[in-house]
């Protein structure tokens, strides 16, 4: 779904590059090739966030109560 939603926003950002260079607005900047970048670099930030909420997710030592819980399923020899 990411990958979709990134590919409908790098559609969008080609269709304004194409759409402003036909009404005659020039930004050097604004090419093809920066519009790839910054989808690129879009991907890896929201990989970045998603994996960094997993390691949050599965680290039991955040809060007291992830610390007794970590503790009680060593015990059980569950972790």
């Amino acid at each position: 779904m990411i990958k979709d939603l990134l590919t409908l926003l790098a559609g969008f950002l080609s269709a304004l590059l194409f759409f402003l260079s036909t009404i005659g607005i020039k930004l050097d900047w604004f090419t093809e090739d920066s519009i790839s970048a910054f989808i690129w670099l879009l991907s890896a930030f929201i990989t970045l966030v998603v994996n960094m909420y997993a390691v949050y997710k599965n680290t039991y030592v955040l809060t007291k109560k992830a610390r007794i819980q970590k503790e009680e399923l060593e015990k059980k020899g569950l972790k």
